[in-house]
């Protein structure tokens, strides 16, 4: 069988896409499960974070699923919604699109470039829920999280939590956290065999710059510690509103190891609440690829077709990294 692919990516989060829809391609769940084990390995001539399939919706304009590289469906992936979203907004003909996924029927929307010649989309990261059962979390007498400590994790480090859609551990920690095996230890913890989290958590680490920037660094469910994940950059960027790092309804600029997006973080009203994300979303190559579906190990690519974007990315990605260099992050 042969499979049109598109490498891409947001904020250095990589992805490939196969569009279902437009091409006719009928997978079952466990032949998605296999392609994302088998095209995923980053020993393998293609390599990425998830696939990114593309589906007809009868409820938006498009729908997204999207499976980790260790075979997982993950709820949600703002990261790649962006760029699931500049695809389908190509197709259409459209800047302004709504994308059903696993939990909510989301807004993207072209934005200006976030950077010279960076294609940029505007994606919504919603719902927002903080009640542990939602995530799900276990921790005696407690039914949410927002900067408290949890005995079993850290004495010293206090944690907040949220589901947005995905379950996301976040921590404000000073540059020795940053520096030590803290977050390693925990995240390995809580994404293997254990009590607290028994489906696994994103955990990550969020290092306040000054007002209206932040760094985040996330270890991602399925993953391991990756280059930026939307959700959690949006997570946190909505628990340093709560905690008053930051204010609501104002542009935070987040900074990664895959480069930077911009967050906005909207209280509805009780305690709803909603974030924009902003940021990239780039491609790489298309490429064809010859697969067995029955053992898709054995897959072969054909020439890759480069899409000439990524070095613009790279300019923005090296202020970047001045920029954590100078404030001694990294």
């Amino acid at each position: 069988m042969e499979i049109k692919v598109t490498k891409c990516h947001g904020s250095s989060n990589d992805f490939l896409l196969i569009d279902e829809w437009t091409h006719g391609y009928s997978f079952t769940e466990e032949e998605r499960k296999e392609l994302s084990l088998a095209l995923c390995d980053r020993s393998s001539s293609l390599g990425a974070d998830g696939i990114l399939f593309v589906m007809s919706s009868e409820q938006a304009d498009a729908k997204m699923r999207i499976f980790n590289s260790d075979g997982s469906e993950a709820s949600m992936c703002g990261n790649g919604l962006r760029c699931l979203g500049r695809y389908v907004c190509d197709l259409l003909g459209k800047d302004e699109i709504v994308v059903e996924t696993m939990k909510a029927n989301l807004q993207v929307n072209r934005e200006e470039d976030l950077y010279e010649n960076v294609p940029t989309y505007r994606v919504e990261i919603s719902p927002v829920l903080f009640e542990l059962e939602h995530l799900p979390m276990q921790v005696e007498g407690k039914k949410t999280l927002l900067n408290e400590y949890v005995s079993e994790l850290s004495d010293s480090i206090p944690f907040s939590a949220a589901a947005v859609p995905n379950p996301h551990l976040i921590a404000m920690v000073d540059q020795e956290d940053l520096a030590s095996d803290i977050q390693k230890t925990i995240s390995e913890k809580l994404n293997g065999p254990n009590d607290i989290c028994p489906d696994g958590v994103n955990v990550s680490f969020v290092h306040f710059i000054e007002t209206s920037k932040i760094y985040v660094r996330t270890f991602e469910r399925g993953v391991g510690f990756t280059n930026a994940c939307g959700t959690a950059m949006s997570a946190s960027s909505l628990v340093t509103c709560l905690l008053g790092f930051n204010q609501f309804d104002e542009p935070i600029d987040v900074y990664n190891n895959g480069g930077k997006v911009r967050c906005v973080a909207h209280p509805k009203g009780g305690d709803e609440f909603y974030i924009d994300l902003i940021g990239n979303a780039t491609y790489l190559y298309d490429v064809d690829v010859t697969v067995d579906i029955k053992n898709p190990t054995a897959f072969t690519i054909g020439e890759k077709q480069d899409r000439n974007e990524q070095a613009q990315y790279e300019k923005l990605g090296q202020s970047v990294k001045d920029l954590l260099i100078e404030k001694g992050i990294i």
